[in-house]
């Protein structure tokens, strides 16, 4: 008996595993929304803004490594996508975009909403495809689902018009293929390890591609037993619990910050994971530090990234060969990165105590992290805070502090945290936001609180742009043009039917935090911060510092 495209469209969706949709459906998609409805397998997630449904839907794929699905209809609804698909494309995070189109084989339409969405998404996916027969749907389902997924992981797009949807067809689900990455070439393995038993002072910088391939088990097994340190970027955060005392730092400055001088230090680079998206940890010139490039994919070269050795193939597999390889050599000497480390450690415990109000930002940061149960994530919005918490904020376990170091978008601070809390609903999440980032998806605290999640939604409030004022008083610009007025974003907490909380004093932060994390609801801050010491810690003290070394 032939079955109806879009019953058939659910039923490739839950063969792939799908637990959630997440969107906001529109009249092209309610074929879909109705074969949905009968599905005991996938939950429709209805959000506020398509936007927040794609951040919600990334987010879960960089959690699961599955791939996450959101919904929109045609026109405006897929136009909202678009951030959230550069989001994912660009930060290695699996998703499916299903969007609706009026009837493609017969229209009375003209072209009114009609936009060619396919084509839209064409730079910003990994596959993009519209519909135009019910047969294809298992083999299409399919296809978008393993480009999804396949390093580098990413954004794929369907479009699904509703007269397709409306058909029959006798077409049923393919079933998920079993892959697995191929291994490095032992020879390859070979030549790094001999790179490395030849180095005067090695050092690892573990990067975006890392966290998204599981590599924290092998990676800790090698530097246990090598003692080489590591660095972090900002998307390497928590693959190895930097309590280590082999770490060294996170690359959250441009340079010339203490972990910048760690590196420089080195005379052999092992870069893991390396990701073109994220601002360089370091740039190679000719004739200096030499690099080892370990990751899934062939180094892109460019003029300040070109390894002499690269070892491709399966991260935590290569790491492993790698271990089991060489023989650590007794004339390694790190005395340079470590009192650099020791440095930073030094420095960053000097300004965290400052319990001035407006909130200082180093204090923050510290107190954040001491709320913060080991395995709690935090997730950060788009602003000068995320270069406090990237460098200050101890990563205890991977994937616990999501921040976007691709897109660096504004928005997908609340959407991620409600994501978080759907995926580990036994973890404390912790939404970050600058009050500007906040209200770009805030309607989402709506959502949050329908679905009963637990979360902790910290403001950062200083009425202003705050990242981009900062760099505007660097380049000696007048301060003019991002400043505003906000809502009374206790009221506005409550007009959800959330709890609306306001720090009143440094000292009151700490038991504020811990009153949020403890009690089950949707919790929101609003916490006044003070970003005048900006320019002067981050910008002139610490490289002052650092260049002392």
């Amino acid at each position: 008996m032939a079955t109806k495209a879009s019953d058939l469209f659910i039923q490739c969706l839950e063969e792939e595993g799908v637990e959630y949709v997440f969107g906001v459906p529109g009249e092209e998609n309610l074929d879909f929304l109705d074969s949905l409805s009968r599905s005991e397998k996938i939950r429709l997630i209805l959000t506020r803004h398509e936007q927040g449904a794609g951040f919600m839907a990334a987010t879960y794929g960089r959690h699961t490594g599955k791939t996450g699905v959101c919904l929109a209809t045609l026109g405006p609804g897929a136009t909202n996508f678009v951030t959230a698909a550069a989001y994912a494309y660009l930060g290695g995070m699996p998703i499916l975009m299903v969007t609706g189109q009026k009837p493609i084989k017969k229209s009375k339409q003209g072209r009114f909403q009609i936009l060619d969405v396919v084509d839209m998404m064409r730079p910003i996916t990994k596959f993009t495809h519209q519909l135009a027969s019910s047969d294809n749907i298992p083999s299409r389902v399919r296809e978008a689902f393993r480009l999804a997924e396949e390093e580098k992981p990413g954004a794929t797009h369907i479009e699904f018009p509703e007269d397709i949807a409306d058909e029959h067809t006798d077409s049923v689900p393919l079933q998920r293929s079993h892959v697995r990455r191929p291994h490095a070439d032992n020879k390859s393995i070979r030549t790094a390890a001999k790179k490395l038993e030849a180095a005067k002072s090695p050092v690892l910088v573990i990067g975006a591609g890392a966290n998204r391939t599981m590599t924290s088990r092998m990676l800790l097994q090698f530097v246990e037993k090598t003692g080489i340190p590591f660095v972090t970027t900002q998307l390497g955060k928590g693959v190895i619990d930097e309590c280590n005392p082999k770490f060294l730092g996170c690359a959250a400055l441009s340079a010339g910050d203490f972990v910048h001088r760690a590196i420089e230090s080195a005379d052999l680079i092992v870069n893991i994971g390396h990701d073109v998206i994220e601002k360089p940890p370091f740039f190679m010139r000719q004739g200096g530090t030499e690099v080892i490039h370990i990751s899934s994919r062939s180094a892109e070269v460019d003029p300040v990234y070109f390894p002499q050795v690269e070892v491709i193939g399966d991260i935590a597999n290569a790491i492993w060969q790698l271990k089991e390889d060489i023989v650590p050599s007794p004339a390694w000497n790190f005395d340079r990165m470590l009192a650099a480390r020791a440095a930073e450690v030094q420095h960053t415990d000097s300004i965290s105590d400052d319990a001035r109000h407006p909130i200082y930002p180093p204090y923050l940061v510290r107190k954040v992290r001491e709320a913060m149960p080991a395995d709690g994530i935090i997730c950060l919005d788009n602003g000068v805070y995320k270069i406090w918490f990237a460098r200050n904020y101890t990563a205890r376990q991977q994937n616990t502090v999501l921040l976007d170091n691709a897109l660096a978008t504004m928005g997908a601070g609340l959407p991620s945290a409600m994501a978080s809390a759907m995926v580990y609903p036994d973890r404390k999440v912790m939404a970050i936001c600058g009050d500007g980032g906040f209200m770009m998806n805030s309607q989402e605290m709506e959502t949050a609180v329908r679905l009963g999640l637990n979360i902790t939604v910290l403001i950062l409030n200083d009425n202003s742009y705050g990242m981009i004022r900062w760099k505007q008083a660097n380049m000696g610009f007048k301060d003019w043009g991002l400043t505003y007025g906000n809502p009374d974003f206790v009221k506005y907490a409550e007009s959800y039917g959330a709890n609306g909380h306001r720090v009143e004093s440094a000292e009151a932060l700490p038991a504020l935090l811990k009153h949020c994390l403890d009690t089950p609801g949707v919790h929101l801050i609003d916490c006044p911060v003070d970003y005048s010491d900006n320019d002067q810690i981050l910008n002139k003290d610490i490289k002052q510092l650092s260049a002392a070394l």
